[in-house]
């Protein structure tokens, strides 16, 4: 590999990562909003950190961080920077299969803890205004009522509920939506675990050749 491939590999990844940098801007931005406006409250009060915002922010910056990484790395063709963007893709692909692991081997306990963690924000509904803002958004967009239907509220459902009395309940709802959508979440993993191991590789290959044209040029 010559003198030009190594500049054709330092700016593709430089390029790959500045648009990812800007991604992570605009989730860290549309994080940000959520949590200044506070449009989705707070669902599990036993996790009062897990809101959209939160999620949106923390993934953002990560984003943001190991994209600057690479960046910097690749345009300054600096080893450090380079092994520092690989060991993170790394983690945050291990991290990934595991948490998939794991997702899989307690998906009967995670099902019975967000079940009960639902139930336990229905009874907070009128007592707590981020509880009420989570509900009433999840109910309007996913068009559902309760848990598992309009039986869930023992006053009677809110204004968020549709009209119809045979409507599902938002658990239902939600799980028919992530196995209707299961075909498209599973691309878009793949793609994303695609990404990081091309991105892994390209660094890898621009940090062998950066010692390769150190050698050659006896340096």
């Amino acid at each position: 590999m010559g003198m030009s491939s190594l500049k054709l590999l330092k700016y593709v990844l430089f390029f790959f990562n500045l648009l990812f940098w800007i991604c992570g801007c605009c989730l860290l931005g549309f994080g940000i909003y959520l949590l200044v406006h506070n449009n989705f409250g707070v669902l599990f009060h036993n996790l009062p950190s897990l809101t959209l915002g939160n999620v949106f922010v923390i993934v953002g910056s990560i984003i943001m961080v190991v994209a600057f990484l690479g960046c910097m790395g690749s345009i300054k063709e600096n080893k450090c920077l380079l092994m520092s963007f690989f060991i993170l893709l790394l983690i945050i692909l291990l991290a990934e299969v595991i948490l998939a692991i794991l997702l899989f081997v307690y998906e009967q306990k995670l099902n019975e803890y967000v079940a009960q963690g639902l139930t336990d924000s229905i009874d907070r509904y009128h007592l707590d205004n981020s509880t009420k803002a989570a509900w009433d958004s999840i109910q309007s967009f996913l068009q559902c009522c309760g848990i598992n239907g309009t039986r869930d509220w023992t006053g009677g459902p809110p204004a968020s509920c549709p009209s119809d009395p045979k409507v599902e309940g938002c658990y239902a709802k939600a799980k028919l939506w992530f196995h209707s959508n299961f075909l498209y979440i599973g691309i878009i993993t793949i793609c994303v675990c695609v990404i990081e191991v091309l991105g892994m590789s390209f660094a890898l290959t621009l940090n062998c050749q950066i010692d390769k044209t150190s050698q050659s040029l006896g340096l």
